[in-house]
């Protein structure tokens, strides 16, 4: 078969191969237990349920607006204003299936082939291959000290005369980072000077812990929306804990919005409106579900810090926010992806290497299932890997015991 060189160059989405891979043994009646995953357990909102039955009900379920559905779009300028303290207008605002969309869309309309864009590991794994696939070049910038902290200087010496873009992800997914209001000010001053584009992926930004706050890039700009280089992508997804649902949107100068427009109407044309009804009962409901899952996810949070604290040779970051946390395992084993393998076979734990978010040696590890899960699979790891820990543990219903330390 004969495919592009590009295509050929894109590299699997680990986190999706892994969940296949916990799916069909699951299937097989393995006592999986998934740590890798990025979703919410929590029920979608009753309030989204019933406007999206509500619209599928009626029967008539057909094309909208490439850029969204009126009300919907209305939804999320009441957001912006009231989580963002920003007045938008209906032009300012592209809906999307999913935020993973709204960023590809955001790339493909503002990258020419060999320009360069600036990604701050540790990165969610989708944003280098999605540069590389509208032929842009990434460029990553790593903390020198080691921490998950970006440093100004390091982003201004990685940037050049073909830096069209920098992508900010705060809270950040793997590290659970919430990025420092000094840095989000010199970020924005930075790219409001020099003409680059800052897209800002909001997608955790209520889920944040301990009184922290994600702070919008909004606040540290004085430009009029339409002069600014400050792009926000959000989503219903992750706060609401509608992943399914596939609805995202970008927030934009409308010169911007009508090209992204153009280029998602030949493409998916519109997203699915009866999840657009969703997603505006998601909005304009009660918000008390945020919080809840907020508030579930510290505890989680907690949970697991407490116990990987007890894990001998591994190093960890607390996180500020997100459902993610990414431990340092160099001390076992330097190549994350062999111990990810290692764990899903002997522990029957996902784990996803860190070497997928540009940071070998640690892997990620959600926390956003339940507690039973969080110390188990905890637990697990630490019986396949330190040897301070009892040599026999039950996985499931059999008495597993440790033969290779």
């Amino acid at each position: 078969m004969s495919v592009s060189e590009l295509a050929r160059s894109i590299i699997e989405s680990p986190t999706l191969r892994l969940n296949e891979e916990a799916r069909l043994l699951r299937e097989r009646g393995e006592p999986v237990i998934h740590l890798g995953i990025g979703e919410p357990k929590n029920k979608t909102p009753i309030t989204a349920i019933l406007s999206s039955a509500a619209k599928l009900s009626q029967g008539d379920v057909k094309y909208c607006p490439t850029d969204g559905t009126p009300s919907l779009k209305k939804a999320i300028i009441r957001y912006t204003e009231e989580r963002y303290d920003k007045v938008i207008a209906p032009e300012n605002v592209i809906v999307s299936a999913g935020a993973k969309q709204a960023i590809f869309n955001l790339l493909y309309c503002i990258v020419n082939p060999q320009d360069e864009v600036v990604i701050l590991a540790p990165y969610w794994v989708s944003y280098p291959e999605m540069v590389k696939m509208v032929y842009g070049v990434p460029v990553i910038v790593t903390p020198e000290d080691g921490s998950f902290h970006p440093r100004m200087g390091e982003i201004e010496r990685a940037v050049g005369s073909n830096t069209k873009a920098i992508i900010v992800n705060s809270p950040n997914n793997p590290s659970g980072l919430v990025f420092r209001e000094e840095f989000i000010a010199q970020i924005v001053d930075f790219c409001e000077r020099k003409k680059i584009y800052l897209i800002m992926d909001d997608i955790y930004h209520q889920l944040v812990f301990d009184g922290n706050r994600a702070a919008p890039a909004y606040q540290f700009t004085t430009r009029d929306l339409e002069d600014s280089r400050v792009i926000v992508v959000n989503g219903i997804a992750k706060l609401y804990g509608m992943t399914g649902f596939r609805i995202g949107w970008s927030v934009a100068p409308r010169k911007l919005v009508e090209v992204m427009t153009n280029v998602q109407a030949q493409t998916t044309s519109c997203s699915s409106p009866v999840m657009q009804a969703g997603a505006e009962g998601a909005l304009l409901g009660l918000q008390s579900v945020v919080e809840g899952l907020r508030l579930s996810i510290q505890n989680n949070r907690d949970v697991i810090m407490r116990e990987l604290s007890s894990f001998t040779g591994v190093k960890t970051h607390k996180p500020e926010g997100t459902f993610y946390c990414l431990p340092d395992f160099r001390a076992y084993n330097q190549n994350s992806v062999e111990l990810s393998r290692f764990l899903l076979k002997r522990a029957l734990v996902v784990t996803v290497p860190g070497r997928e978010f540009g940071m070998e040696g640690h892997l990620r590890l959600s926390f956003s299932g339940t507690v039973k899960d969080v110390t188990e699979g905890i637990a697990r790891i630490k019986w396949a890997l330190d040897p301070n820990s009892p040599n026999d543990i039950y996985i499931g219903d059999r008495k597993l015991i440790r033969d290779w330390l």
